[in-house]
């Protein structure tokens, strides 16, 4: 179809993982299966729930968008203090924050990266089942049977070595393949728990490399990394996120994270996306119900998990609101 042309909905078969999930780390980010359509060009069937107008031609046309205010500040806060306490550190003494990694990351990049491997706690799920969070995503699918990934949250203290360094920037990159043909279908999403920007760092973003996916990997020279775009050229977008706010964007859009320079200030997310309900893939579905109930990591490379089972040890299953059980897959959405 003409790459102007739009459809109502994002209507496809349901579910899809990454085709390069099992290779190196990168990918395992789900999506939609049979679309051949990407979600910019989706003509709207319903009202825009949480976004304006003018957050829906942002979004559009910079394949991002920024929800503010999507989380009230309590259960932000609930987030943040499990994630001291989970990670054995106390917010008001530094001296603890500097900790190794408990395993290694096979996306080699992720190594170091404040990845808290914590994924099924109370707190998590209040934000995921939060409606103006649900509410943002159904703007953005055009739909309303969905489901929430089961992902974990980051906390950065100052990185020492980059400021030394004089590092600002981040490791730009893809979570999937723009090799693939049909392009992969998926939107990710970042909550912000601590104000990000300045030298606190924070999410970036290459909107002119993503304006062009549809014909940029056409253009790369023989042997490019389809996860490792060449930038040069390109504006890099600093985006700055106060707590509450909720960062949308489309899996195609190059993306990375300015080091923490700060010498005192942590940085904190939780990262939240939601992706088109497969009900009828009932291995899916009770792999998603087992990780809630076991409270445990998924199973795949970019996911190490806790090797003191900590989540598992020292805290309640979570408790879930209606919303909630037909986001994880407990109840049907029809």
């Amino acid at each position: 179809m003409p790459e102007t042309e739009t459809r109502t909905g994002a209507q496809a078969l349901p579910y899809v993982q990454s085709a390069n999930s099992g290779s190196d780390g990168h990918g395992d980010h789900p999506g939609v299966r049979g679309l051949d359509i990407r979600l910019k060009d989706i003509r709207k069937q319903r009202r825009l729930r949480v976004l304006s107008e003018a957050d829906w031609q942002h979004w559009v046309t910079k394949g991002y968008v920024v929800v503010r205010g999507a989380v009230p500040q309590d259960l932000v806060d609930n987030v943040i203090a499990m994630l001291w306490e989970f990670q054995a550190m106390d917010p008001a003494d530094p001296a603890t924050w500097d900790k190794p990694q408990l395993r290694e990351h096979r996306m080699k990049e992720l190594n170091n990266a404040g990845m808290v491997e914590v994924y099924n706690h109370q707190s998590l799920w209040d934000t995921r089942q939060h409606p103006r969070v649900y509410d943002a995503f159904v703007d953005i699918w055009d739909r309303e049977d969905l489901w929430v990934a089961i992902d974990r949250a980051n906390l950065s203290p100052p990185n020492r070595r980059a400021r030394e360094n004089g590092r600002t920037e981040g490791f730009i990159h893809f979570d999937v393949d723009c090799s693939q043909r049909p392009l992969p279908v998926s939107v990710q999403g970042v909550l912000s728990l601590k104000r990000q920007g300045g030298e606190i760092g924070g999410f970036q973003a290459v909107p002119t490399i993503w304006a062009q996916i549809d014909t940029w990997w056409d253009h790369q020279p023989t042997g490019s990394d389809p996860f490792k775009p060449d930038v040069t050229g390109h504006d890099i977008i600093n985006i700055d996120m106060e707590p509450g706010d909720l960062l949308i964007f489309d899996a195609l859009q190059p993306h990375g994270v300015r080091p923490n320079v700060s010498t005192d200030k942590v940085r904190m997310a939780q990262y939240i996306s939601m992706f088109p309900a497969d009900p009828d893939n009932e291995r899916l579905r009770r792999e998603r119900i087992r990780l809630w109930q076991e409270q445990t990591h998924p199973i795949g490379e970019p996911f190490p998990g806790d090797p003191r089972e900590f989540e598992k040890q020292h805290y309640q299953v979570a408790e879930l609101n209606p919303l909630g059980r037909k986001l994880l897959g407990l109840d049907r959405w029809d």
